[in-house]
């Protein structure tokens, strides 16, 4: 168990946690009201973690002017795409080490004993589970966590449901309704009457809800990660599907056949830092291709494989056209019809973010598959 050693009058320790993946903190000083920006920009820079045991809207307060001097812009790059989204996670990651270095200690009820700290016991009990005793955390995932819980709650509306889909921490939230969209709208196979379909890497079952709400019998939803599949639970249950929507795991694909097979992987084949990451990134495209390769031996005759997934690979090389195209052949199946979208989300208009001009140029497709 990973532990953290610093000085308060006497030697104190605490267990290190971060869902993030950042380092274990091997320096550790206390910090209070009285620390200064640039000194604790530069401490953090060294690689050395701030506890800090002032009052927490300071905290914060700190936390921003850190932000200030880290810049909130990744550097551009004149070069290929590709390079420009190597500086940006690389950016990314810089800024991720530095702000995480100023902590914050939980006791063992998930008690933030500071001036001014808001009520943290729900929003880390729901996060983290139960506690294991006083738990050092980096401010920056606190705050992440505390969000989460507000999310958790407030939930995030899908037009496609008219209804809200309550994420859980650490679970990919349905922000961009693009690909919802595509999925309540695409022809079932068969001109409906769906039996059974499977729902591959769920998430929060906003998609699973989508099928059920469009009539398929049973859904059998899928996901690796136990959050997801609690947090795919909870919204079936909210929604009042759970009785055409069966949540299971971690297997990719479950047992059986089925007439509809949708999957919407995360669209960038790049390794993810941390669990937090596996919404976005899929290491050498491990689900895209576990899910194409699986598909013709589970499809039911006239059965589909409906495919959901962006071309910003694509348009920053990661991945080209040709070789979606080749693994497609490659599983033995072929491409029925394509339906395509384009973003929404705010990020299209920031021309301040270096990836902009990818974005805003970004295909979002539902690939209808069939076996060859």
């Amino acid at each position: 168990m990973s532990t953290i050693h610093w000085i308060d009058a006497q030697p104190r320790s605490a267990r290190w946690h971060s869902e993030s993946g950042l380092p274990l903190p091997r320096r550790v000083v206390v910090a209070d009201d009285r620390m200064r920006a640039a000194v604790a920009y530069r401490l953090a820079c060294e690689g050395t973690a701030l506890l800090w045991r002032g009052d927490f809207q300071n905290a914060r307060q700190l936390l921003r002017a850190m932000d200030r001097r880290v810049g909130r812009t990744a550097p551009g790059a004149a070069g290929a795409p590709a390079e420009t989204f190597r500086l940006y996670r690389r950016f990314r990651a810089h800024r991720a080490r530095v702000l995480g270095k100023l902590l914050v200690l939980l006791d063992e009820e998930y008690v933030l004993d500071l001036p001014r700290a808001p009520d943290v016991r729900l929003a880390c009990t729901e996060a983290y589970g139960p506690s294991g005793g006083p738990m050092a955390v980096a401010l920056t995932e606190l705050l992440g966590v505390i969000s989460a819980r507000q999310w958790r709650e407030k939930g995030v509306y899908v037009p496609a449901l008219d209804a809200p889909v309550h994420p859980h921490y650490g679970v990919f939230a349905p922000t961009r309704g693009e690909y919802v969209d595509l999925v309540a709208r695409a022809p079932l196979p068969g001109g409906g009457g769906v039996r059974t379909a499977f729902d591959l890497g769920t998430g929060t079952g906003v998609l699973a809800a989508v099928l059920a709400r469009r009539g398929v019998g049973q859904v059998v939803a899928t996901d690796v990660s136990a959050r997801a599949r609690e947090c795919a639970r909870d919204n079936v249950r909210r929604l009042g599907v759970e009785r055409a929507v069966r949540v299971t795991g971690p297997e990719l694909y479950p047992e059986g056949r089925a007439e509809l097979v949708v999957c919407n992987p995360p669209w960038l084949p790049a390794r993810p830092a941390s669990d937090l990451d596996l919404g976005v990134y899929d290491a050498g495209g491990g689900m895209l291709h576990g899910f194409l390769d699986g598909l013709a031996g589970r499809l039911e005759p006239g059965g589909e494989g409906w495919l959901v997934l962006s071309d910003l690979a694509e348009r920053l090389g990661l991945r080209s056209r040709e070789e979606l195209m080749a693994a497609v052949e490659g599983a033995g199946l072929r491409v029925v019809d394509r339906l395509d979208t384009r973003p929404r989300h705010a990020r299209v208009r920031d021309t301040d973010d270096p990836l902009h001009a990818v974005r805003a140029a970004e295909v979002t497709s539902l690939w209808r598959l069939a076996v060859a």
